[in-house]
């Protein structure tokens, strides 16, 4: 089995593990580069500040409609009490880890660290994957890191879809990374840490360009699937046009 993406604080293979992250501490710096950051990250926060309750957990994931790779959950646990005018500021980029560049995602990544109670991530491997299912993996792991990083008196906030009971009050929000703090924060996280473990397999399987697309179907991943056939990371549960010939 290939290793595992290592999470934003410690990881076991194929699982979860959560670490406290102090707040406070030293402002990030904006990018500079969007128009309206700061603002956008009031909006997420406000959204998570009416809910009406002090903790607030978001789990994201990535790397579900890649053709290789493992998929992985990230979660964040946020206390607003600890969250003000300067945190927010530091956060103000803070959107669905998409609208970002790699760098951008890096930057904010350390912030989260900094500035969240708690950090943690889920990797679900390959062979997992394949073995369960798609869908039923990305439940379990969203709900599994939800529950790793709450606390009592936490609110869960999935993205999208209604996972598995938490042990939490929790709640899914359509297209909740560019609406809830929590939950953008926790996409930056499963997406960062996901896309390191992509580039080590890079090293080590070099033929795939893991680098390049982190595992999605791209034309010059199927290209390299055409002459190379698959490797180890690749999901042998998908049927995409360019594994013909080698299932």
């Amino acid at each position: 089995m290939a290793s595992e993406p290592h999470p934003a604080a410690t990881v076991d293979h194929d699982d979860a593990a959560t670490g406290p992250v102090a707040p406070g501490g030293r402002r990030g710096r904006g990018t500079g580069k969007k128009a309206g950051a700061a603002s956008r990250g009031r909006r997420l926060f406000q959204h998570d500040r009416a809910l009406g309750v002090r903790w607030v957990v978001g789990a994201d994931e990535a790397g579900r409609g890649c053709l290789a790779g493992p998929l992985v959950a990230g979660a964040v646990l946020f206390d607003l009490e600890r969250i003000g005018p300067r945190e927010v500021r530091a956060l103000g980029a803070l959107d669905d880890s998409k609208a970002h560049t790699a760098e951008e995602r890096e930057r904010l990544f350390a912030v989260v660290l900094r500035l969240a109670e708690r950090v943690g991530s889920v990797s679900r491997c390959v062979e997992g994957l394949d073995g369960r299912g798609l869908h039923v993996t990305n439940l379990e792991a969203l709900s599994t890191a939800a529950r790793r990083v709450a606390r009592p008196g936490a609110l869960c906030l999935t993205d999208g879809f209604r996972v598995p009971d938490t042990g939490f009050d929790q709640r899914h929000v359509v297209g909740g990374d560019a609406k809830s703090a929590a939950i953008a924060a926790a996409s930056i996280v499963a997406k960062v840490t996901r896309d390191r473990f992509m580039h080590r397999a890079a090293e080590r399987l070099p033929a795939w360009g893991f680098d390049q697309h982190m595992g999605y179907g791209t034309t010059a991943h199927q290209d390299a699937i055409r002459v190379h056939g698959l490797s180890e990371l690749h999901r042998r549960s998908f049927r995409a046009v360019a594994y013909e010939g080698w299932l």
